[in-house]
């Protein structure tokens, strides 16, 4: 197996009292799809705002390519690749699907814009966005504004923003929540297909979802880590059933 692109060892926080993780550690490969579950209150928010940097650890350490960026803050590792969806949305609800993601774009590229609508005009980004857009299922509605979109629209314009950053990895938070059925069937589609853009590391309550996509899974408990391991793995666990799954698995 190749090395890791993401490692985390021992990650510890507590707030006051309360231990939002404790001891956790994980691994992230290339081209996996690593789903991260447990119930409300496991900690699984808090431990990727530990990642991405939003919220320093007591203790523990990341290591992103073989590299601890346990100093970077969040603008550092997300330069470095890091790309969190869904939990906070940089979506601009009166620009058009193809104007936000040309402005990624052009963050990816770098370019630094003193006014956002001159922007919109640089042929040179429209090319890309369209790509991005097609990829995320979203082509035909270019240029509708971001505030007419749907739930499941809105995320895939979330998809098509986080790729035209053009990540290492992905961090996905609950990308499913408030979809219906069949969109949900449809995201699942379009996650599939995601990780041959980078690995991701996916936090999800729809099991159904996660049991499709993951290669591998995190039982998140109280903030322990208390298995790990394939789709059958996790399924015959008898914590895990006891723990979180029940009648699910």
């Amino acid at each position: 197996m190749s090395d890791p692109i993401l490692s985390i060892r021992g990650l510890k926080k507590s707030f006051g009292a309360l231990t939002a993780t404790d001891d956790v550690s994980l691994d992230l490969y290339p081209g996996e799809i690593h789903a991260l579950i447990g119930p409300n209150g496991a900690g699984k928010s808090t431990l990727i705002k530990q990642i991405v940097g939003e919220i320093r650890p007591d203790a523990g350490s990341i290591a992103f390519e073989g590299q601890v960026i346990d100093r970077l803050d969040g603008a550092a590792r997300a330069r470095r690749g890091l790309a969190r969806s869904f939990q906070v949305s940089s979506v601009i609800p009166d620009f058009t699907v193809q104007q936000n993601v040309m402005l990624a774009v052009a963050g990816a590229g770098g370019h630094v814009f003193r006014f956002l609508r001159p922007a919109l005009s640089d042929p040179g980004l429209t090319g890309p966005a369209q790509g991005y857009i097609a990829h995320a299922g979203l082509t035909g509605r270019e240029q509708s504004k971001a505030s007419a979109l749907s739930h499941g629209e809105r995320r895939k314009l979330e998809i098509a923003m986080a790729l035209a950053l053009r990540p290492k990895v992905f961090l996905l938070d609950e990308p499913m929540a408030g979809m219906g059925l069949e969109g949900a069937k449809q995201l699942t589609a379009i996650l599939s297909e995601l990780r041959r853009e980078a690995p991701i590391l996916l936090v999800e309550h729809d099991m159904d979802a996660v049991f499709a996509l993951a290669d591998r899974i995190t039982v998140l408990v109280y903030g322990r880590v208390i298995a790990t391991g394939t789709v059958s793995e996790i399924r015959a666990n008898p914590l895990v059933r006891q723990s979180y799954l029940g009648e699910e698995a």
